[in-house]
């Protein structure tokens, strides 16, 4: 029986093994469209141009001499590096092979943004193998999020994204930028690959760990008189993995045959376009323009942390091709006076909801829904986003939050009944969250207290909001993170870290004495990464 890997996943599963005598200056492709412009395809994706060999005679990327339209096929055959057979590239491999449903899922998220990165990746001409970085570094979600604070695709560090051009700010993160961010991952591994003398696997080390670690191992096997390959450099066990990863699925994807695997077909072809919209506008009534779900939206333009693109920029959206044309059409009869424009307030002394929303011309309603308020309670410094529309606008948004009030103030009947069955590690914090509820209304709908133990196998009513009413929380991205508590470390600290509630890590944790937690302690933190930057 075959194992069935989508395409965009061995685009991205690759390792490189060789070097360069000079990398390449960075250029830069424009993929845009804007209201004066048509769109311009810049690569074909019909093939390679012959790259320049390092001084170990090695090819430093694919020679491609034929089309291809299956992007898969065509990443698989221009891997060019050398994979060793050793035992830490064989653990990797079997891993994979045994677990094909993990690389389905990874290629799935894959698909949207493939064909843009490799097209990054061919104009500078780089190795094709630079385009499975994603997968190891984020399973390719553009909403990853580390314990470390690193984000996006190619889980940039705050620090190292502003080195490399991608501005973070309340409103928009370029590490979750998958078009800007691969720019910034590109000229990145460019300067390892030079900073740590011509080699692509000191520059993968160094891509995990920092180059400053990489250069310091390297320096010790020279000084203690041993080999300075990668494989006999000592790296943080992490990092010891991070290239044997990329390595092992070289081999499969590049001898699918081999291992019986059959590569699905996907077309050779841009699926997503850069769309210039030139000024700040609602992501909402983008999404309408544009005929999809806001939920899609966000998907293809992740940088985006609030229900706006930024004031001051970038003004661009990341669309599906075959789109965009008509999006820019569409855009180009609206005057840009009408679009929705939100503002950012911090909240002052002697404020009140009720005060700003009449001082803006808009409703406490519609602040509360804007802002995922449950109350009437702000305080001083607290940002807070204020609708800039036309009074016909701001009524159609007060009447939202007038229906959204009614609507989930509807009794259970109106809701869809579900069995869920507990689980090893559900808690009813947990369950409540899975299902849009509260901890109260399960306990209630069951019978029992809130603060009773669940047992395995139980059996649990509940009212889940019908698919008519429940509201999603578009400004909310979660992301599961382990953080591993510290010396020194408190609870309140380590809530602050990542802009949550104490009493939150509590109930996430089970947590029966907050007073005390251990260094090596792991917490279970549910990142709200948007809200991250803040």
């Amino acid at each position: 029986m075959k194992l069935f890997l989508p395409l965009f996943l061995i685009v991205l599963l690759s390792a490189c093994q060789s070097t360069t005598s000079q990398a390449p200056e960075f250029i830069e492709v424009s993929n845009e469209i804007t209201p004066h412009k048509k769109a311009v395809n810049h690569a074909d994706g019909e093939g390679v141009v012959n790259l320049t060999k390092d001084k170990t005679n090695q090819q430093l990327g694919p020679v491609v001499d034929k089309s291809y339209d299956n992007l898969w096929l065509k990443l698989a055959e221009g891997f060019n590096f050398e994979v060793p057979d050793n035992s830490r590239i064989a653990v990797q491999r079997d891993y994979y092979l045994k677990h094909p449903a993990y690389l389905k899922r990874v290629s799935k998220r894959a698909e949207p943004f493939l064909w843009l990165i490799v097209e990054q990746i061919e104009a500078n001409n780089l190795p094709l193998e630079l385009a499975l970085l994603p997968i190891v570094e984020s399973t390719f979600d553009p909403f990853a999020y580390s314990y470390a604070g690193a984000s996006g695709l190619w889980q940039f560090m705050p620090a190292s994204g502003l080195r490399f051009g991608l501005n973070q700010d309340w409103w928009y993160d370029g590490r979750r930028d998958v078009y800007a961010s691969t720019r910034g991952a590109l000229k990145y591994m460019q300067f390892l690959h030079r900073y740590l003398g011509e080699d692509w696997l000191y520059a993968f080390a160094a891509y995990n760990s920092g180059e400053g670690r990489v250069e310091r191992a390297i320096k010790k096997n020279k000084k203690e008189g041993k080999a300075v390959d990668y494989w006999s450099l000592s790296l943080p066990k992490e990092t010891q993995k991070y290239v044997p990863k990329f390595l092992a699925l070289i081999d499969i994807l590049r001898n699918h045959e081999k291992y019986d695997i059959e590569l699905p077909h996907i077309p050779n072809q841009k699926a997503l376009t850069y769309v210039d919209i030139g000024s700040q506008m609602d992501l909402a009534y983008a999404a309408e323009l544009a005929d999809l779900s806001l939920s899609e939206l966000q998907l293809l333009n992740p940088a985006f942390n609030h229900w706006a693109t930024s004031p001051n920029g970038p003004h661009k959206l990341l669309l599906p091709t075959t789109i965009a044309g008509e999006f820019t059409n569409k855009l180009d009869k609206i005057d840009k006076s009408k679009r929705v424009r939100w503002d950012r307030y911090l909240v002052k002394a002697g404020d009140s909801l009720s005060v700003i929303a009449k001082n803006k011309q808009t409703t406490t309603q519609v602040l509360k829904q804007i802002n995922d308020l449950d109350s009437s309670f702000i305080k001083i410094g607290q940002p807070l986003l204020i609708p800039i529309a036309s009074k016909a606008q701001q009524l159609a948004l007060s009447q939202q939050a007038k229906k959204f009030e009614l609507e989930t103030a509807k009794s259970s009947k109106a809701n869809e009944k579900v069995i869920h069955k507990v689980v090893d590690g559900d808690t009813l914090w947990d369950i409540s969250r899975d299902y849009k509820v509260t901890s109260k209304q399960i306990a209630k709908w069951n019978g029992f207290h809130p603060q009773k133990m669940l047992r395995l196998g139980q059996e649990l009513i509940i009212w889940k909001p019908s698919s008519t009413l429940a509201i999603a929380d578009t400004n909310k991205i979660t992301r599961n993170v382990t953080y591993h508590v510290r010396s020194g470390d408190s609870l309140g600290e380590i809530a602050q870290k990542f802009n949550v509630k104490t009493a939150d890590l509590i109930r996430w944790n089970n947590i029966k004495n907050s007073k005390y937690i251990k260094p090596g302690q792991k917490l279970k933190v549910l990142v709200d990464v948007r809200n991250t930057s803040t």
